[in-house]
């Protein structure tokens, strides 16, 4: 900006609009968010022993509220500090301590990662031949190895190797693990890659996985209920959440045992991920982090895998969603009888994380119900300008309205771009899923680029003949296409 004077103002503003959402942060009573999840009754209708909650605004924690039971059988109160097992939110967990380490000078994520394997190597294939997968490639699953998950183990089971795991002796594989395509031409979301990494970390170092992360990530940032030792291992936490079953029953021991610990290892509380998730969200912006670099935060929460990656990936982030028009970087944790998950907005610090020991059936509703209910009461808007969006042209706005395969997150969702009130939406089960409606406006934006709201990704349509034929998704400098074949046309509304 040329003029000082303005440019001055402009500061001080953006200042004192800082400074007053830090005040009313602090001023705000958030316990009316208790009435508005309703969970008490949500546990008593879909029988979920427990839930564990936390919400935090402007890199706060300023709700936390804890529900049910550690155990049916002892019927003893899930408190703040009671953890659970997070499954897949040891994702990026494992994904950070990678990126801290090479920060150190102590590994080279771009180098093969065959290379770091002592126990194990990975195995010959003619993917691999002239293209030997990497530590970054592993993280952001774009190596392409197979093995999606894993079962749980409980005291009295024999616990396996990671080696014996990758070689496929272990319930749901009967082989080892393999790729699948040449490693960074697409994506496959795989827990067998991170025991690779896992296995790689163990091997360099000497020490395990769970020393690593207590030694670089949790102790320093002061999370003393997390850890990725296991129920058989001395230093396990006793203050504890059993997993259950859709009867709402307590599974065997109830305390799972992961061996793929880089993978579904880790045990946390809503309390420790949100501070975990804060100190994120102040390397991104530079301020008040303790642990995190600045660098790092960047690095691993950037869109690095877009074609075939549901809508953007990053490493061990999910970056396939947009609410309330926020870049947010997400985790879902999923095992047997246990899940919650990690909701943190890129910049102004808001978000939330909760876990809960039930089955799919118990705990999906009321999770689906808490996210849901949390993004509509906060008040969380980070609305798309108004100088941004052009009108549509009706031919281009006629040509647009139809019925399509998925191309928001390849997932082969029907999804539809219909016109009501003058306007167009796109329709499709998982927008209704995720957002709770299907309310998301398609609206073009000056630069020629469509952008659906509360979507991450913007649009370039591209049409032969005069039909739709093609879209391509644009994040940052990533593209990816995908063929369009309309099914019908649709009426205006």
């Amino acid at each position: 900006m040329k003029n000082i004077i303005y440019l001055l103002l402009l500061v001080v503003t953006i200042a004192s609009g800082q400074t007053n959402q830090k005040v009313l942060s602090k001023e705000r009573d958030y316990s009316f968010l208790t009435d508005s999840l309703n969970i008490d009754k949500q546990l008593e209708k879909y029988k979920l022993a427990g839930f564990s909650v936390v919400v935090f605004e402007n890199y706060e924690i300023v709700y936390s509220k804890q529900f049910g039971v550690k155990s049916i059988n002892s019927k003893e109160k899930i408190d703040k500090k009671t953890t659970f097992s997070t499954a897949s939110i040891s994702k990026p967990v494992t994904a950070l301590l990678c990126f801290m380490l090479e920060e150190k000078g102590l590994l080279n994520l771009d180098a093969p990662i065959d290379g770091y394997l002592k126990r194990w190597h990975l195995p010959k294939s003619k993917f691999t031949e002239n293209n030997s997968p990497t530590w970054r490639q592993f993280l952001n699953h774009t190596a392409g190895t197979s093995q999606g998950g894993f079962s749980d183990y409980y005291e009295g089971d024999t616990i396996p190797t990671i080696k014996q795991s990758l070689l496929g002796k272990i319930p749901r594989y009967d082989k080892e693990i393999e790729f699948l395509f040449t490693p960074g031409t697409s994506w496959e979301y795989s827990g067998g890659g991170y025991v690779i990494v896992q296995m790689a970390l163990e091997d360099t170092f000497n020490i395990s996985i769970a020393e690593l992360a207590a030694a670089y990530i949790f102790s320093p940032l002061g999370l003393k209920n997390t850890t990725m030792i296991q129920p058989d291992e001395k230093g396990f936490p006793t203050n504890v959440a059993f997993v259950h079953d859709e009867n709402e029953k307590v599974i065997r021991t109830g305390l799972p045992i992961t061996p793929q610990v880089a993978a579904s290892g880790m045990w946390s509380t809503p309390t420790d991920l949100a501070k975990f998730a804060i100190e994120m969200q102040n390397a991104l912006r530079n301020k008040n982090n303790k642990v995190i670099s600045h660098n790092v935060a960047t690095k691993v929460t950037e869109v690095t895998a877009l074609k075939d990656a549901v809508g953007g990936w990053s490493y061990g982030w999910q970056k396939s969603f947009g609410y309330n028009n926020y870049d947010w970087f997400i985790c879902n944790g999923s095992n047997t009888g246990v899940g919650g998950s990690v909701f943190a907005t890129m910049k102004d610090g808001n978000g939330f994380t909760f876990l809960t020991n039930g089955e799919k059936p118990n705990r999906f509703p009321v999770m689906t119900q808490t996210q849901r209910k949390i993004l509509s009461v906060m008040g969380w808007d980070n609305k798309v300008s108004n100088e941004e969006i052009q009108e549509m042209p009706l031919d281009l706005k006629e040509k647009l309205i139809g019925t399509y395969d998925d191309f928001l997150y390849g997932q082969g969702v029907e999804t539809k771009i219909v016109e009501k009130n003058n306007r167009l939406y796109v329709e499709s089960l998982l927008v209704e899923h995720f957002k709770g409606k299907n309310d998301a406006e398609l609206v073009y934006l000056k630069n020629g680029l469509f952008k659906i709201i509360d979507y991450p990704n913007l649009l370039k349509f591209d049409f032969k003949d005069g039909k739709l034929n093609s879209v391509i998704l644009i994040r940052g400098n990533m593209t990816t296409e995908g063929k369009l074949k309309p099914k019908e046309k649709l009426a205006k509304r």
